[in-house]
């Protein structure tokens, strides 16, 4: 039976929730985090700043500078955590088929519904009528074009993608609309003439010595397959980002590059789930495949890129880590547990 599968996205979250709750926000822009005159960072924009390029995990007074007006708020955790908790009821009202993959978004298997549009605009009407909060939904035949889908008419959208028609409406992307696509793979894939998903769908190009174990599965995403089924298990036990490297390196500079956009990547992961990690590992692959593992465990939980990242960093060199070229480089958090009140006003 062909599967049907949606993609719940709540519309900026956090900060819709601070304009739905203080009506004098509302069609401002709202910055979520530390205030610009303290220091830490942004964890969650309206769409109105977002116009500014005020992003998360961007430091506050950048984004002040960026959005002079901008209404900065601090983060209430507790209260973002209930309201996705009553969303997950309203979802897990049309079928029991919920995978929760943060606070804000979810995917449902719907395949034995007869219309899944029609679940798709019911589930946007209950959470706007009794949430009051817009969503982004995509449906599809996969998780990876169901995610891909609800990001495409941002925000109160609703996308379909259709089975006949997933290869074509692929094809004039960017390889980054591929999650695990990061910035310095798709530098490394676009040095090799490929630049959107349709070159991938049609390179013979071998992709495992530009992104190792990840081409496979890079080939597959680019004409639209992914197997990955619903997961009903509601808990994340680890949050992970790995780089293969074009040629083996141990150049510092691009060690320390591929570290920083991985403890982003990671830490906004953190963020997104309401979480923090109290363990932090690295992990090292030479050319001959043999791989380590470090970690450290903290007392404090970490929250943001610039912990995790100097966390890293004293990994590698407290171990020697980098005595030869690495091929791969990656960054791991476990002990998963709710960051403390005030998490978000970390230095950087």
């Amino acid at each position: 039976m062909p599967r049907t599968i949606l993609h719940v996205d709540m519309d900026a979250f956090f900060a819709s929730i601070e304009q739905r709750d203080s009506p004098e926000y509302r069609g401002k822009p709202v910055i979520v985090g530390s205030p610009p005159n303290q220091r830490g960072v942004v964890c969650a924009a309206s769409y109105e700043a977002r116009k500014f390029k005020v992003r998360s995990a961007m430091p506050s007074r950048t984004a002040a500078k960026l959005c002079p007006h901008g209404i900065f708020v601090r983060p209430r955790m507790e209260v973002y955590r209930s309201e996705s908790a009553l969303i997950m009821d309203i979802l897990r009202s049309f079928t029991p088929l919920v995978e929760r993959m943060s606070v804000d978004e979810a995917y449902l298997d719907v395949s034995e519904m007869e219309d899944a549009v029609l679940v798709a605009k019911e589930i946007k009407r209950r959470i706007k009528e009794e949430r009051g909060l817009t969503s982004s939904i995509g449906v599809s035949c996969n998780k990876f074009l169901a995610k891909l889908a609800s990001g495409f008419q941002k925000p109160d959208g609703l996308t379909v993608i259709c089975e006949e028609e997933k290869v074509e409406f692929l094809k004039p992307l960017p390889v980054g609309s591929i999650h695990g696509v990061g910035p310095v793979t798709a530098q490394a894939l676009q040095a090799k003439g490929i630049q959107t998903i349709g070159d991938l769908q049609n390179t013979t190009l071998d992709l495992a010595p530009i992104v190792g174990s990840f081409a496979g599965t890079l080939k597959q995403r680019a004409l639209g397959i992914d197997d990955r089924p619903v997961d009903l298990s509601d808990e994340r036990k680890s949050i992970s980002a790995e780089t293969t490297f074009l040629t083996d390196t141990d150049h510092r500079p691009t060690l320390r590059a591929a570290l920083k956009e991985m403890a982003s990547d990671v830490a906004q992961t953190l963020d997104a789930e309401g979480v923090a990690a109290l363990t932090v590992q690295v992990k090292v692959r030479y050319s001959d495949f043999t791989t380590f593992t470090r970690q450290i465990r903290l007392q404090e939980p970490a929250t943001t890129a610039v912990e995790i990242y100097h966390l890293a960093c004293f990994l590698l060199a407290k171990n020697q880590l980098v005595k030869r070229p690495l091929r791969l480089l990656g960054i791991g958090l476990s002990t998963l547990v709710p960051p403390t009140r005030d998490q978000f006003l970390l230095p950087l």
